[in-house]
C-alpha cells in the first residue's frame, strides 16, 4: 500500500498508509494527516489517488509544496520522491511499510526512551511526562520541541506534537495503541490537559505543563 513517511530535521516523526482516495495535509485539526507547526498552512496540501496512481496537489499554501526540490501545484508521485512542507520532509513510497514490517514481525527492539524530541519552538510553554507507574517509574522528559516520540518499536510508538498553546498526543505506529486516562487513542491528536496520564507499553506517564 502506498504510504508516506514525515521526518522533522531527518528525523521521524510519523508513517501514514494512504488508504483514502483524497489525504489532506495541514495543521487543522481536521486534517487527514495532522502536521502541527506554523510553517505549514491549515490546508496545505492534498495526495490523491486513483487509478493506482497517486498525485499531490497544493492547496494554496503560503509556502508552497516541494517534490525533489521543485515547487508544484500538481505532480504524479514516483517511489521514492521526496516532498517538503515548511520545515517537514516527507518520503513517499509504494512498498510496504514499516508498520506492515512490524506487523509480520521482520523489527524487534524494545525499549521506553524518547526516540526523537526536535525542532526548538518559540514559545516559552513548557510541558514534561513523568513515568509514575511501570518499569521505567521515575524518568522524567521536558516537552520542550514540537515533537517528541516514545515506546517500543514493533508494538506501540506514540508522539507528542505541540503548537503554540497546546500539547497533543497520537499514535504514531504499532498495534496497541497508547491510552489517554484510559481510553485508546489513535492517529489523530488529542489535546493534552494538566494531569492526563498515558499509559504505554506498561508504563503509566503523567503530564504537566508548567
Amino acid at each position: 500500500m502506498p504510504h508516506i513517511t514525515i521526518y522533522l530535521d531527518n528525523d521521524f516523526t510519523q508513517e501514514v498508509k494512504l488508504n483514502k482516495e483524497r489525504t489532506i495535509l495541514g495543521r487543522r485539526p481536521d486534517s487527514d494527516v495532522i502536521i502541527a507547526n506554523m510553517a505549514v498552512s491549515g490546508r496545505h496540501a492534498c495526495l490523491i489517488q486513483q487509478d493506482e496512481q497517486v498525485t499531490i496537489e497544493d492547496l494554496d499554501s503560503t509556502n508552497g509544496t516541494f517534490v525533489n526540490g521543485r515547487a508544484v501545484k500538481n505532480a504524479v508521485l514516483q517511489d521514492g520522491d521526496l516532498i517538503e512542507i515548511g520545515n517537514f520532509k516527507i518520503k513517499f513510497a509504494t512498498g510496504p511499510s514499516d508498520a506492515d514490517a512490524q506487523e509480520e514481525g521482520l523489527t524487534v527492539q524494545a525499549s521506553l526512551m524518547p526516540m526523537t524530541n526536535q525542532d526548538q519552538p518559540a514559545t516559552l510553554l513548557v510541558g514534561r511526562i513523568k513515568v509514575v507507574a511501570g518499569p521505567s517509574l521515575g524518568r522524567e522528559l521536558p516537552l520542550v520541541k514540537m515533537v517528541t516520540t516514545f515506546g517500543k518499536p514493533g508494538v506501540a510508538v506514540a508522539a507528542i506534537t505541540r503548537d503554540e498553546q497546546n500539547y497533543f498526543v497520537h499514535l504514531v505506529a504499532g498495534v496497541d495503541a497508547p491510552l489517554l486516562n484510559g481510553s485508546p487513542v489513535g492517529q489523530q491528536p488529542v489535546i493534552l490537559s494538566e494531569g492526563d496520564q498515558i499509559t504505554l507499553d506498561g508504563n503509566v506517564l503523567q503530564f504537566s505543563q508548567c
